[in-house]
């Protein structure tokens, strides 16, 4: 077995070190979505084509309220899970885990850190406060990133 070596990188001048770092530093713009009814494969294929590990699923909530949307995710350990489990019955709604954490662009790199820590989840969707709409993805490979290559 031949060791690989990890060609050197200096960091960028666009990436502070996580210490410094907001979430609009490292988050991906954009989230990518799929209907409730979707398939494990159709879900599977999004990821493996845009080569993301989590699709936002919009249903309907039912409280004692009433209903309302509601954002929840898929990641590729749920698609694993269901693929290995012989699940592939299973649709995106089925799939979909606990509601969407949200954070805002402004909160610091540590502390969406930390709140991925406490909650269990790999992947928080950024949301734009005045305007409530979601805005871009961070992911713990986000934050790998700016430990690896942050500078500023």
């Amino acid at each position: 077995m031949s060791a690989t070596t990890i060609q050197p990188y200096h960091g960028s001048y666009l990436m502070p070190r996580l210490e410094h770092a907001t979430v609009a530093d490292a988050m991906r713009p954009g989230v990518l979505a799929c209907d409730p009814g979707a398939s494990v494969r159709e879900v599977a294929r999004i990821m493996a084509s845009h080569h993301i590990h989590c699709v936002a699923v919009m249903g309907v909530a039912r409280t004692a309220s009433g209903e309302s949307l509601a954002w929840r995710t898929i990641t590729d350990v749920d698609l694993v899970e269901a693929a290995v489990r012989a699940s592939n019955a299973l649709t995106a709604e089925d799939l979909a885990g606990e509601p969407i954490v949200s954070i805002e662009p402004t909160m610091t790199l540590t502390d969406a850190g930390e709140l991925m820590l406490s909650r269990g989840v790999s992947h928080l969707i950024v949301i734009e406060p005045t305007t409530q709409r979601t805005v871009g993805v961070l992911s713990t490979q986000d934050l790998v990133g700016v430990i690896a290559w942050g500078e500023g």
